[in-house]
């Protein structure tokens, strides 16, 4: 592998937009979408809180650059946050602390259907599908880490506690046929992660995140040849004994800057919301992201996926009402 470059005129200014803690609830929820008919795609007044990712992470970007959208397009106030992501989204959307939540689809199909981390089906469903999200398995190069089922005794970063990354680094170690207890799992955000790998106290990481993640980009730079991937798709076939969701993927060679692609797994991401968001709030943000796509691309290219064609395909999760009326309305 070759030392990476710096991805360059992709970082905007999204302070304004982003908020360091959760804030919303009950009030701002009744709020969202007032003074407009319900059965209209005009998005109203109130606000909208957006729960994203960490920090290095494109949830972070992509839920920034959103919210920033939504202010500037629209009568609503948009605010987003950085988060654990995918599971502690969607339970912190339930709980009413955010109105908008990033999730991975497998994630979020255990939240419909009550399984996983959820313990009954939740009340949410998807306003579309964003684009798709990469396992990313870097080790350090002379750790002896071919597989994950060389992650024995190793010690990995599975991502945050509650996280969609941490969901499937725990699936691809059951896929293995490693136990509990055999990896030495650090539940780490990813910058801990990233700074880990630097300094030499993890051996590996797991990473499910848009293409390209601003804290891989990191790594590859400052470590070049003494990091790489590792190949995670023969493990696929047992990933979707779980979850039909998973599908094969690969990793272009110059995201990275590697000397060649890498096959990878890849998974869906959601916007989610409570099956309660009006139906016009829904429409709108909907019609928003289709209608600026372009805008959000300059944000982050992984929004580049965003497409009339797939944003309704999100298997066993349930578009929302009014994003339906959305994609009926563009299509026609």
């Amino acid at each position: 592998m070759r030392r990476t470059t710096k991805l360059a005129g992709i970082a905007l200014s999204l302070t304004t937009a982003l908020a360091m803690s959760a804030c919303g609830g009950q009030q701002d929820r009744a709020a969202a979408g007032a003074g407009a008919d319900e059965s209209s795609c005009d998005a109203g007044t109130g606000r909208v809180n957006i729960a994203t990712g960490n920090s290095t992470g494109v949830y972070y970007v992509v839920g920034g650059g959103l919210a920033q959208l939504i202010n500037d397009k629209t009568e609503l106030q948009a605010t987003a946050a950085e988060t654990g992501a995918s599971v502690q989204n969607i339970q912190q959307l339930v709980a009413g602390d955010y109105d908008i939540g990033f999730s991975l689809a497998d994630t979020a199909s255990d939240a419909v259907e009550g399984k996983g981390d959820f313990e009954k089906p939740e009340d949410v469903s998807t306003i579309g599908r964003i684009y798709s999200n990469y396992t990313q398995v870097v080790v350090q190069a002379d750790a002896g880490i071919d597989s994950v089922a060389d992650f024995k005794g190793k010690r990995i970063s599975t991502g945050s506690p509650q996280s969609g990354t941490e969901v499937i680094a725990r699936r691809l170690i059951e896929a293995a046929g490693l136990q509990k207890g055999d990896v030495k799992a650090q539940r780490l955000d990813l910058t801990k992660t990233i700074d880990g790998m630097k300094d030499g106290s993890l051996d590996g990481f797991v990473w499910s995140g848009g293409l390209p993640t601003p804290g891989v980009t990191d790594l590859f730079t400052s470590k070049g040849d003494d990091v790489k991937f590792i190949d995670v798709t023969p493990l696929l076939p047992k990933m979707q004994e779980v979850n039909p969701v998973y599908e094969k993927a690969v990793i272009p060679a110059d995201t990275y800057n590697l000397d060649q692609d890498v096959p990878t797994i890849a998974v869906p991401n959601l916007l989610m919301v409570r099956n309660d968001m009006a139906d016009n709030v829904a429409c709108a943000l909907t019609t928003l992201m289709l209608e600026n796509k372009d805008t959000l691309v300059r944000v982050h290219p992984a929004a580049g996926e965003l497409s009339l064609e797939t944003a309704g395909e999100t298997g066993p999760v349930p578009v929302h009402p009014g994003s339906k009326r959305a994609l009926e309305n563009l299509q026609s």
